[in-house]
């Protein structure tokens, strides 16, 4: 709701304040200029990123209009974990093996349909539950396996953000660029078109850096900086889960694991000691 109210308010300030000094709508609307600005910007994003990328992107920033980050979905995650840890120590490592090896038909995972919805959550979580049940690794080992994939997880969350940051520096010179052939129109124009036709051209021109700008600072560089905010989010949720695990691979009861998780959660939607455990009573 946030980001929606900031784009509200971006378009009242700049397009309110435009109006009241007696500027006219009507002016802003120049498609060519908009053709121009744009199919630069999206050229240029789809030569300096890996095709797949692109509709990656898409999707990720559609998604900036709420957040799966809440304080619900990080219960449910360490619910999750605690829940098969705590069959692992009950029941022996073997017997969460159906469990990890086909988490969709698992009736412990099925109690936590959110955390399930996430293949890569999801995926995450039994790899390492599958490299504990085989006994050979000691918690150090475990923990340096997990650091390295966190290493390179971090690089692929964040691909997006950078991304959409390249977009954001590139509008205003993309803006600029509109504005010298808008001048240049304009030029040419010089010897055969009216005083009206000129103010036309220059103003149009004009407007093409007014885009540029506005979408750099008003549009792209707020949503990379959210991208890069959800990054961070996801990343710290699977060091919550790194933390639960490798404390129950150095002997933690599934209660004290996951409240090594709990701690490393960010204060925001972090869980209390006590709605934690009451959450995982519940289940």
């Amino acid at each position: 709701m946030a980001k929606i109210i900031g784009i509200i308010v971006v378009f009242a300030s700049v397009l309110g304040g435009y109006v009241l000094s007696h500027g006219k709508i009507a002016a802003l609307i120049q498609p060519f200029e908009v053709l121009i600005i744009g199919g630069a910007a999206f050229g240029a994003f789809l030569q300096a990123n890996p095709g797949h990328m692109t509709m990656h992107v898409i999707k990720k920033s559609m998604k900036m209009f709420g957040s799966r980050f809440t304080h619900a979905f990080y219960l449910e995650v360490l619910g999750l974990v605690y829940e098969i840890l705590n069959k692992s120590r009950r029941e022996g490592m073997m017997a969460i093996e159906a469990d990890i090896e086909d988490a969709a038909a698992s009736p412990i995972f099925a109690k936590y349909p959110t955390v399930l919805a996430d293949e890569r959550m999801t995926a995450f979580v039994c790899d390492y539950l599958r490299i504990m049940s085989t006994g050979n690794m000691a918690p150090h080992e475990l923990e340096g396996l997990f650091d390295m994939e966190l290493l390179s997880m971090k690089e692929e969350l964040e691909h997006p953000s950078h991304a959409v940051n390249g977009i954001a520096d590139g509008m205003p010179g993309f803006g600029i660029v509109a504005a010298v052939l808008g001048i240049v129109v304009t030029m040419a124009s010089l010897g055969e078109g009216d005083q009206a036709s000129i103010g036309l051209h220059v103003g149009a021109a004009l407007v093409g850096t007014f885009f540029g700008i506005l979408a750099a600072y008003g549009f792209f560089g707020p949503l990379a900086k959210c991208l890069e905010h959800d990054a961070k989010e996801e990343l710290n949720l699977y060091e919550s889960i790194k933390a639960s695990l490798v404390a129950s691979a150095s002997g933690m009861p599934p209660s004290l694991a996951v409240e090594f998780g709990r701690k490393v959660l960010y204060p925001k939607h972090r869980p209390s000691f006590a709605e934690l455990e009451q959450a995982v009573r519940g289940r």
